[in-house]
């Protein structure tokens, strides 16, 4: 490690979520005058209950990035977990190492958290600092740039800000126009697997715990027992060499299926034809812009067609800038929004899988054991339950904050409040994604040997997703009513008369009961 300067002009701030080499708040960094401040703290993984396979990926990808600063020979002032000097906080720890090394002024890359942004800047409010904030240059957009596309505007919708971003970056472009003449290939990216199932998936890219990772993991299981999930199975990428491994072999193996089955679900099958790039990404390891060129190269080359290639696209320019550009515009009463008044607390089985509902069993058992599943169990089955059962949204976020390893409240947040449980009222998607348990057999084979029947909404064998459908619908039609897009699945409301209604809101109340323990960890 290099000595840190006598005099210190910048102590640049690294937060777990930027581990990135040319982060505009390293883009000057000077090693004769300058110092890295990382710190590995308790509040992170204890503020929300973040599973172990979460923490552990946060604090091994940390610890390389801090090896490859050091390398590089800037001085690093880092903070482990377990320190017995360690405050437990990032504001303890930076204000220590502020007293220590008196640096002139902080600066930052802008970070992915409001809660840690506020906490950062009273710091240095207190210490009598300066923290200057840098554009994050990771992103295509500014959340400038996303006020300025708001402005003015009744609704908020995704497709209009993904448009101008493809035009302003000219990806999948010919001149001013779509490649293949339209925008958006969507309809041809609902596929199932049919009866027979997947075939062939490609294995997983994972990789075997070196000595940093191995360090962590036995850390994260002494300092953090009763943290959720378990780190048995851990392969995920702590190094940018690692992410591109991960990308290649995505765009290689998957991504000429992606588009297909992108909404298709299969029992016991984790990986599928997904990216499981987010984490890295996410984490800053690897970068959008190359992401999208390795994309668009496999259109360009044949070796995947443009509806893979679009429905990917969209997800990382279109979904990741926009869900961007709504949370910070929105914070941070957006956390608190509850627009359906969903007031029940989470069932203790999430915490373990432990449910007789196939679906939810496997998600959630998945979710324990990698800290993943893909997005369509996380909006139409872990998502699409909490909805309909009434989940205070507050208690769903802070459940995909803690168990997923790409989560950071930037992306989850948007996502989780405003996608999934519509509880911004509208802000974010232009409808409640509800669903009954018919929509879960068509994408999956979750309900055959499942003890419910997805077509049945009262009765011992009635599917709970289905009875909470229709119990969603009737509950709230006054305020869906309201809303274009439910009117068809009103209309078949009305089809049930009164006593069928009562039937259904017995049913769903009796399920409810019978989940009411929370046994968060």
């Amino acid at each position: 490690m290099t000595a840190a300067p006598k005099k210190l002009r910048h102590l640049v701030l690294v937060l777990g979520d930027q581990l990135d080499e040319t982060a505009s708040a390293l883009a000057d960094f000077d090693p004769k005058l300058d110092a890295v401040w990382m710190a590995e703290v308790r509040e992170e993984s204890t503020h929300i209950a973040s599973s172990k396979q979460r923490t552990a990926l946060f604090l091994s990808a940390m610890r390389h990035f801090a090896q490859t600063l050091k390398a590089q020979g800037k001085h690093v002032v880092y903070t482990e977990l377990d320190d017995p000097t360690n405050t437990g906080t990032l504001a303890g720890e930076l204000t220590r190492a502020i007293e220590a090394l008196q640096p002139q002024t902080l600066l930052m890359t802008a970070p992915g958290d409001w809660r840690v942004l506020q906490s950062l800047r009273a710091v240095a409010t207190a210490t009598n600092r300066t923290l200057e904030v840098r554009d994050d240059t990771h992103f295509f957009t500014t959340v400038r740039d996303f006020a300025v596309h708001a402005k003015g505007r009744k609704q908020l919708r995704l497709e209009y800000f993904y448009r101008e971003l493809r035009q302003k970056n000219g990806i999948l472009m010919a001149g001013k126009d779509p490649i293949g003449g339209q925008w958006n290939f969507d309809a041809n990216n609902r596929g199932s697997f049919g009866k027979t199932g997947p075939s062939h998936v490609p294995p997983p890219k994972r990789f075997a715990p070196d000595a940093i990772t191995q360090s962590v993991i036995k850390l994260v299981n002494s300092q953090l027992p009763d943290n959720p999930g378990h780190l048995d199975s851990f392969g995920w990428p702590v190094t940018r060499a690692q992410g591109l491994e991960v990308l290649d072999a995505f765009v290689t193996h998957r991504l000429p299926l992606f588009g297909r089955y992108q909404d298709a679900m299969w029992s016991g099958e984790v990986w599928l034809y997904h990216s499981h790039i987010s984490s890295a990404l996410n984490l800053k390891l690897i970068n959008p812009r190359e992401v999208l060129a390795a994309a668009e190269m496999a259109y360009q080359n044949g070796h995947a067609p443009l509806e893979a290639v679009e429905g990917f696209i969209r997800q990382v320019l279109g979904w990741r800038e926009y869900v961007r550009g709504i949370y910070w515009t929105q914070m941070p009463d957006y956390a608190e929004r509850n627009a359906l008044n969903a007031q029940q607390p989470l069932p203790g089985f999430f915490w373990s899988g432990d449910t007789d509902m196939a679906c939810l069993k496997d998600a959630i058992s998945q979710t324990l054991a990698h800290g993943y599943t893909h997005h369509i169990q996380r909006l139409m089955v872990t998502g699409l339950y909490t909805l309909m059962y009434g989940v205070t949204p507050r208690a769903v976020h802070e459940w995909y904050l803690g168990v997923y390893v790409d989560a950071i409240e930037w992306v989850e947040l948007p996502n989780t409040i405003g996608m999934s449980q519509f509880a911004d009222g509208g802000i974010m998607a232009s409808k409640p994604y509800v669903a009954s348990g018919k929509y879960i057999d068509r994408m999956s084979n979750y309900c055959k040997d499942c003890r419910y029947n997805p077509a049945e909404s009262v009765g011992e064998t009635a599917c709970p997703f289905t009875t909470l459908y229709w119990d969603f619908l009737n509950t709230h039609a006054d305020t869906l009513a309201k809303n274009p897009r439910m009117l068809m699945q009103l209309k078949n409301l009305n089809r049930l008369d009164t006593d069928a209604r009562a039937r259904i809101a017995a049913q769903a109340n009796a399920h409810r009961s019978a989940h009411q323990t929370q046994s968060p960890p």
